[in-house]
């Protein structure tokens, strides 16, 4: 049974979550659910962690970015290696390394515009007129493959970017390799800096994927301006404070809310221009307030997409299945729950289907991985928007791989 490692640092930036698991090939040729193994998570350090704040911001120059990339690198590849040696491993038990990397700037599908394209328009016009996605995802994979000797694939957006797909969220493919054998709806969430909601269905065609608005990203801003914490830890600051109602509306009022799934958010939406806007315009409101409030805006965000596009399509859901770093703010798990249990709907942890919350987003990327050296279609257009089914990712042999030597 083939070991492989999954690697995730998300839009909220928290760590560097590396996960073993292992996977095999079932009898209708799509991957078995991955069996959890191990996992660790890492700090960014702190000379690389300012470096990536920086370009979230576009502050770094073309010459800073590329050695960051590089430098990323090495840290995947010194956590990747850390893990092995934790279990006994060698390079050579290894099937394959995947991971996203740290994406510093993505751009969601102008699907209006892309509608609006004819059939004279040129491959170029896609992106210099036509509002088709793309993105910008550090961490080079030669580097990772190089110091690991293992085949690495990562930059899985791109090609659903290319065929006007949104590329994000990317956990679909996962939940349909892991619930593809439930005989009733399965939806599941992930809670990072952005969160989103999928319909899980062994139906590939209706399948659904799309971001809800923000997860962790706005808390986790207001924390490290006004308190100097990295976040919300377990919630306590928001426990302590009382939402804001008309800040509330105001948020819920935001341009994102008018887009239909497929749709994707980044920090463009509710990143640190559009928090700190708030922060100065609300002051004199205690820090308490200020993040119970983000917390619930989180919480309603994802409400209101259950009921506005999933309900509809499984009535008789039961429960989601929720995962992502966010599940560990108690205060924010505490009140989606109880949002939801209002319409009959249980809030569960992905560690009842066994993956761990915190390591899910680490896993997708293993199964995609997986799935991307077998060439198996691994992205689902149902979900994104793509014009068809594809192979996604980049594929960097191992050094150990070379023939001719």
């Amino acid at each position: 049974m083939p070991y492989v490692i999954g690697l995730n640092s998300g839009s909220s930036f928290d760590g560097i979550d590396v996960v073993l698991c292992t996977i095999e090939v079932g009898a209708d040729s799509h991957p078995d659910p991955p069996k959890y193994i191990d996992a660790l998570t890492i700090d960014w350090p702190e000379e690389l962690r300012s470096l990536v704040v920086r370009a979230f911001e576009n502050e770094l120059t073309i010459f800073e970015l590329t050695r960051l990339n590089y430098a990323a690198g090495a840290i995947y590849a010194e956590a990747t290696n850390n893990l092995l040696a934790k279990n006994g491993l060698s390079a050579e038990d290894v099937d394959v390394i995947g991971y996203d990397g740290q994406t510093i700037y993505q751009e969601p599908p102008d699907r209006p515009k892309v509608a609006a394209m004819s059939e004279e328009s040129t491959l170029l016009d896609r992106w210099t007129k036509g509002g088709y996605p793309c993105g910008l995802f550090i961490v080079e994979s030669g580097v990772v493959a190089a110091l690991t000797n293992i085949t690495t694939v990562t930059q899985f957006r791109p090609v659903d970017h290319a065929l006007g797909g949104s590329g994000a969220p990317l956990m679909q493919y996962l939940d349909f390799i892991a619930f593809r054998g439930q005989d009733r709806p399965v939806v599941t969430l992930n809670i990072g800096g952005i969160a989103n909601l999928q319909l899980a269905s062994s139906e590939r065609s209706l399948m659904m994927a799309f971001d809800t608005g923000p997860g962790n990203v706005m808390i986790d801003h207001i924390m490290r301006g006004r308190l100097g914490r990295e976040y919300d830890k377990d919630g306590e600051t928001a426990a302590k404070g009382a939402v804001i109602e008309p800040l509330l509306e105001e948020l819920l009022g935001h341009e994102f809310f008018l887009r239909k799934p497929p749709r994707s958010a980044w920090r463009l939406d509710f990143g640190s221009a559009y928090a700190e806007d708030i922060l100065q315009r609300y002051a004199s409101a205690s820090t308490e307030d200020l993040v119970a409030t983000f917390t619930m805006f989180t919480a309603k965000s994802v409400e209101r997409a259950l009921v506005d596009f999933i309900l509809p399509k499984a009535p008789t859901l039961q429960e989601v299945v929720a995962s992502g770093g966010g599940t560990r703010n108690t205060t924010l798990f505490r009140w989606l729950g109880e949002r939801i249990a209002s319409h009959r709907v249980k809030l569960v942890l992905s560690d009842s289907y066994g993956m761990p919350a915190a390591y899910k987003e680490a896993i997708k990327f293993a199964t995609l991985a997986f799935a991307t050296k077998r060439e198996l279609a691994n992205n689902i257009p149902a979900a994104s928007g793509a014009e068809r089914f594809a192979v996604l990712g980049k594929l960097t042999l191992a050094p150990r791989l070379a023939k001719g030597v």
